[in-house]
């Protein structure tokens, strides 16, 4: 088994790391945190013209057609550069859960504006604290109209569409589309730790729906989503880890103390000894869940909560050390730990906190130890 990206692979990985970083450099970050704008609309659509938000949409429908491998490369290089655009919103999830469970109508409208950028999507599944459960899902659809609270919701304010989570008239959950520019329809910015990923609370008031799917099989579909999602999450998670690394080893080459770089210590090669294994263990789950995700194996369930659970933790751990390797300095505004530190903590709470993960890890692979000792 080959857990290696091809040269074709690396070669797009190049191409879009010297894209992003001409035009995502930690002054477009900054920008948007201390701004008033919610995302970086001209860097996503620089994204959209060469290519990278349709790299897994099928040509058919506006995209590029490479897959899941391509994009797992693509995202680990957006979380490289904590892009702030809603490439997980509108790519990860939004256009997964289309080709997955979209009519050809509904493939046909929404994709080609997902893989431009003149849409934007997201997945409004979760209506407050606490591990998100099919009971726990309150929202519901009666007569084809819309009722109920989701928050927080990624990107909410910005998406122009979201795929609701709600119980249907027989009470089980469903899947629909929901257009958040009509009728029946309120968000609400929230306050979040990572303000360049804006979160909302959006209020239904029977707002009118589409079917997405077959009816009751919501949660089933949602799982499958999820797990692809958690794949694509875990390598900007993994992107974030390795550049956070690269930070405090060059801070620690640079910086001089008693006359020698502080980098010489003891404590500081420690801290910087584990910030390294965190994320190379990090980088091999990762490649695990990237082969199960691009050949649809039986693993994916597993890999991608072992992806998930690993690159959460890595790049929480080299974010925070980031910081204590920078000393006092690492703490400050003017320095950019800060916002590796925010994006870490944010995207440990995405798709579900790492304690959902871990919990859905031990049950998954203790779901397959049963299966094969029967």
């Amino acid at each position: 088994m080959n857990l290696d990206f091809s040269d074709e692979q690396k070669q797009l990985r190049d191409q879009v790391r010297r894209f992003l970083s001409e035009q995502c450099p930690p002054t477009a970050v900054r920008a948007i945190l201390e701004g008033g704008e919610s995302y970086d609309k001209s860097l996503y659509a620089g994204l959209a013209e060469l290519g990278v938000l349709g790299a897994a949409i099928p040509e058919e429908y506006g995209g590029v057609g490479l897959g899941h491998l391509e994009l797992c490369v693509v995202a680990e290089e957006l979380g490289r550069v904590l892009a702030p655009v809603p490439v997980a919103s509108s790519i990860y999830l939004s256009a997964e859960f289309l080709l997955l469970a979209g009519s050809e109508s509904q493939k046909s409208e929404w994709l080609p504006k997902l893989a431009s950028g003149e849409a934007i999507g997201t997945f409004a599944m979760v209506e407050g604290q606490g591990r998100t459960k099919p009971e726990s899902i309150k929202a519901r659809v009666s007569g084809g109209k819309l009722s109920g609270e989701k928050m927080p919701v990624a990107d909410g304010g910005d998406a122009d569409f979201a795929i609701v989570a709600a119980r249907d008239d027989k009470d089980d959950v469903s899947l629909y589309i929901v257009s958040l520019t009509g009728e029946g329809v309120t968000r609400k910015a929230l306050e979040s730790i990572d303000p360049t990923r804006g979160q909302a609370r959006i209020t239904f008031d029977n707002a009118p729906v589409e079917p997405l799917g077959n009816p009751g099989d919501g949660w089933h579909i949602a799982t499958q989503v999820l797990d692809r999602a958690a794949v694509l999450m875990a390598f900007e998670q993994l992107g974030g880890a390795d550049r956070a690394l690269e930070m405090a080893r060059d801070y620690a080459l640079d910086r001089m103390a008693f006359g020698r770089p502080i980098g010489s210590f003891q404590a500081i090669k420690h801290i910087l000894a584990d910030m390294y294994v965190s994320a190379t263990l990090a980088r091999s789950n990762c490649y695990y869940g990237a082969w199960a995700l691009s050949s649809g194996a039986s693993e994916l369930p597993v890999a991608a909560a072992t992806a998930r659970v690993s690159a959460t933790t890595a790049f929480q751990h080299c974010s925070k050390n980031n910081i204590q390797v920078h000393g006092g300095m690492g703490f400050t505004w003017a320095f950019d730990c800060h916002l590796y530190y925010r994006r870490s903590n944010g995207l440990a709470l995405a798709l579900g906190s790492l304690s959902t993960w871990e919990s859905q890890l031990i049950e998954r692979m203790s779901s397959g130890n049963v299966e094969a000792a029967a």
